[in-house]
């Protein structure tokens, strides 16, 4: 695949990811508990892993998993942080959804498994792409 091909596919998931991610936090009461609970924070880090595969597409997949790994891990744990300039900042819309408002540890296993999901697609995908080339 080019490297403009998978920029498009990777921009794609990104954008997927974040539609699938609001839709889940807009129409919570009409979807089955599991997936209003917990597909949120995990599609938030499917989002992240693609944009790090979409920033670096030429880098191999595991360097997003860590990247992302780490990015979200350190956005969670900076909610432990909470001085009133950043309060004021994560009460807005974009600051709720991007900084989050409280620290929670299962979130850090909806994240790994978000990327853990995302990767596995990113790691199948290339598998069935590659041999075509």
């Amino acid at each position: 695949m080019t490297d403009l091909k998978a920029k498009l596919v990777y921009l794609g998931a990104v954008l997927a990811a974040i539609v699938l991610g609001l839709l889940t936090r807009n129409f919570a009461e009409h979807l089955p508990r599991f997936v209003s609970l917990h597909f949120g924070d995990a599609l938030w880090a499917v989002m992240i892993y693609c944009g790090f595969r979409l920033l670096w597409t030429r880098q191999a997949w595991p360097v997003a998993v860590i990247l992302s790994l780490l990015f979200c891990f350190g956005i969670e744990c900076s909610q432990l942080y909470q001085a009133e300039w950043i309060n004021a900042w994560r009460a807005t819309v974009l600051g709720g959804l991007i900084l989050g408002k409280g620290f929670l540890w299962l979130d850090l296993v909806r994240y790994t498994a978000g990327i853990g999901a995302a990767s596995l697609l990113d790691w199948c995908g290339v598998r069935i792409i590659k041999p075509r080339q």
